[in-house]
């Protein structure tokens, strides 16, 4: 019996738990098992960050949602010539939501995962999907020599194929349309802020203004100036994987901040008696909550009136594009690609190189002056 479905189809009661994933539904008697398969895979640490639970969550009350509409029995694995259970979510993910393949894949990497723990337990006597070898990207670097791969990776057969796509960057004539409608002082500052360091949007909503230090105290020739991002410093900095990093600005910018510290920020600073330790603070004088989710829908609003979209992590690849660019260019002897690495805090040089093929988009030579147009907006605001 092939699997047949439409959006009508999947018109569900009952909903998800908002807080942990555990998934107490009334309409489905299989929850049983898959609150069992999730405290197993989250609370076990099969996944380090506790704000990836909710998607797991999410992905699995999906499927058997899915499951739910088409009257199909989840331990329902030998299903002969028909198309398998998750395969036909798949392609209903894909052709009835219209996601995208990486979306997908993640949502079946969480049901594999469960569907390989109920094998595990005796549930189902066969996985529903099967393992084929697909031609992957060579390994590079030191163990070269040793990948025995052939090119070639065991893959799970109902996943979609995987197409790397270039990440979006702003360039200089969108960067002037973005800052041109962006009268808020403090919004201005944030995305300037995520221009000259690429961080990202939860290290921008939790960066110390202790961090921040008066340009006039240190020796003249110091021209870039580090700081050091450690989450365990005390200050609250949340950096990906609470891992800590150095980064580098300029004397300049560094010179923007404290100006901003001392002649604007108190402004938000002085709505509450509370002395937060963040440099940015929302119009309530509070620290932005949810790792910035707020600093989110600021971006993308100021955006759209600016007619571009826009979101802070392709703020962070503007800032690795053009950067890129700038240093490939000059003669110093420091690697580009090792700096940049560092800057945004990849933890394989791999990451890093996905910025290399856009460097090669950027034909205007203005990008040569990124960082000095971008003072001349700010100086000129």
């Amino acid at each position: 019996m092939e699997l047949v479905w439409s959006t009508e189809d999947l018109k569900i009661a009952g909903r998800p738990h908002p807080g942990f994933p555990i998934l107490l539904w009334d309409t489905m008697e299989s929850c049983a098992p898959v609150n069992q398969f999730i405290r197993h895979y989250l609370v076990r640490g099969k996944i380090g960050s506790k704000k990836s639970w909710p998607s797991t969550g999410r992905a699995m009350y999906d499927f058997f949602s899915f499951l739910q509409a088409h009257e199909l029995d989840w331990q329902d694995v030998n299903r002969g010539e028909a198309k398998t259970l998750l395969a036909g979510y798949r392609d209903y993910c894909l052709n009835e939501c219209q996601l995208k393949p990486s979306t997908t894949r993640q949502r079946l990497s969480y049901v594999c995962s469960f569907y390989e723990y109920a094998l595990l337990q005796g549930w189902v006597r066969r996985l529903p999907f099967e393992y084929e070898s697909r031609a992957v990207k060579s390994m590079k670097g030191l163990l070269t020599h040793v990948d025995a791969s052939g090119g070639m990776h065991a893959t799970k057969n109902i996943m979609p194929r995987s197409h790397r796509t270039h990440p979006k960057f702003l360039r200089m004539d969108e960067i002037r349309a973005l800052m041109s409608v962006v009268k808020n002082p403090h919004h201005r500052m944030m995305i300037h802020f995520a221009l000259q360091t690429g961080l990202r949007r939860a290290e921008i909503a939790t960066f110390p203004m202790a961090y921040i230090i008066d340009p006039d105290k240190l020796t003249r020739n110091t021209r870039n100036i580090e700081i050091h991002l450690d989450p365990y410093d005390g200050y609250g900095i949340c950096t990906k994987g609470k891992k800590p990093r150095t980064i580098y600005i300029s004397r300049k910018f560094l010179s923007i901040l404290y100006r901003y510290v001392v002649q604007i920020r108190g402004e938000r600073a002085s709505l509450t008696d509370n002395k937060h330790r963040q440099l940015f603070l929302n119009h309530f004088g509070q620290p932005y909550a949810d790792n910035g989710k707020r600093i989110e829908r600021i971006v993308r609003e100021l955006g759209k009136r600016a007619d571009i979209k826009v979101y802070p992590h392709m703020l962070r690849h503007t800032y690795a594009t053009h950067t890129l660019s700038r240093l490939q260019k000059s003669s110093g002897k420091i690697d580009p690609l090792v700096f940049l690495m560092r800057q945004l805090g990849h933890s394989s040089i791999d990451t890093t190189m996905i910025y290399a093929h856009l460097v090669n988009e950027l034909a205007d030579d203005a990008v040569l002056a990124y960082d000095d147009e971008l003072h001349e907006y700010w100086e000129a605001a």
